[in-house]
């Protein structure tokens, strides 16, 4: 079983042209900024949004093709979509029986398996309330079972917990994820948010302005991002730009004419590459340091993040980056958003990688 899709869309002024495949019992989550073309893509993906080009397989299965297009209430899916839309007027054990019934399966079977679906994702004890009695936790864990009622071969999770406060999130996730490992099909996550992305997908695939930028592991993606937006989400810092050698050794020269200098990549001199640091590499300093490190930068902080006793620095340098020091250093730094500072990482700690 395997979900195959090459597609071109168009909504408004906004153009989606991506392709990706996922297999059975594979998570895959879709991330990427606000704007990059998720929502379109899951739209497509349920059948209400006819692609303009491009074809969605299903096991082999043409969901769309040339001349084929089939309708959202025909295809083989369950969807936990951003907005529930679970039917006020219906209980919720007949919520999740509806689309059984809608299927054409007699009322008693429908309601015998919807209620073994709610005592699945814990929400047996609501089946005879109505939704308006529900919290955002509980509303979620009815909408879960509604998705999986019927054995779809493919489910798609439009952002399952953006809604939640901290603690209904925290238990959501974790039924996501027992449901997930033990899914079947084609399961897609579609967010926003890197921690839900990687806790629940085995593998990412990244939109960015309507195109798949890159696919891959959050380990691969660690290791070799391809976009800033991926650096960012994994964590790293990331320069664009040509590989050049001079008698004082390699550096990558980026568009804006920043140099950073690396260690001797065997890579073709002139090339585009990627180089790629991680903030525990970049020490921070109040003055203009005198050590080795060849790459050195001043900028301004514009931004501090403290958790327990790691604290993570963005700054506005040429090029913008991003250091993890210990809070004791942060403290002993006297740093603060808006502080003037010098950031500097070796050459040796530069990844070079082809772009």
């Amino acid at each position: 079983m395997s979900l195959a899709v090459d597609v071109g869309a168009q909504r408004g002024g906004f153009t989606l042209d991506a392709a990706f495949r996922a297999d059975a019992g594979e998570t895959v989550a879709l991330l990427g900024p606000n704007g990059a073309g998720k929502s379109t893509l899951v739209d497509v993906l349920a059948g209400t949004l006819q692609p303009r080009r491009g074809r969605v397989t299903l096991d082999g299965e043409a969901l769309d093709d040339d001349g084929i297009h089939v309708e959202a209430s025909s295809r083989p899916l369950g969807v936990l979509f951003q907005r529930l839309l679970l039917l006020p007027h219906l209980s919720v054990l007949e919520n999740v029986a509806f689309p059984l019934r809608a299927r054409g399966m007699p009322a008693t079977r429908a309601r015998s398996v919807a209620s073994e679906t709610l005592q699945r994702t814990g929400a047996g004890a609501f089946a005879s309330h109505r939704p308006g009695r529900l919290s955002g936790g509980e509303a979620q864990r009815v909408a879960l079972a509604r998705a999986l009622v019927g054995d779809p071969r493919l489910l798609l999770l439009d952002e399952p917990l953006s809604a939640l406060d901290v603690s209904a999130k925290t238990a959501i996730r974790a039924l996501l994820g027992r449901e997930l490992k033990t899914f079947g099909g084609v399961a897609i996550v579609i967010t926003h948010d890197p921690v839900d992305a990687m806790t629940l997908a085995g593998r990412l695939v990244l939109i960015e302005g309507g195109r798949v930028t890159q696919s891959g592991t959050p380990e691969e993606i660690r290791v070799a991002p391809r976009t800033p937006y991926a650096a960012d989400l994994v964590g790293v810092n990331l320069f664009a730009g040509r590989l050049e050698r001079g008698s004082d050794g390699a550096s990558i020269v980026t568009e804006d004419g920043v140099v950073a200098c690396v260690a001797g990549p065997e890579l073709r001199d002139g090339g585009d590459v990627l180089g790629i640091v991680r903030p525990a590499d970049v020490s921070l300093h109040t003055a203009r340091p005198e050590g080795s490190a060849r790459n050195v930068f001043t900028g301004t902080v514009r931004f501090v993040s403290v958790d327990g006793e790691r604290a993570r620095i963005g700054i506005a340098s040429g090029p913008p980056l991003v250091a993890e020091v210990t809070a004791a250093s942060l403290r002993t730094l006297g740093l603060d958003e808006g502080s003037t500072v010098w950031a500097s990482f070796k050459a040796l700690e530069v990844r070079v990688v082809a772009a």
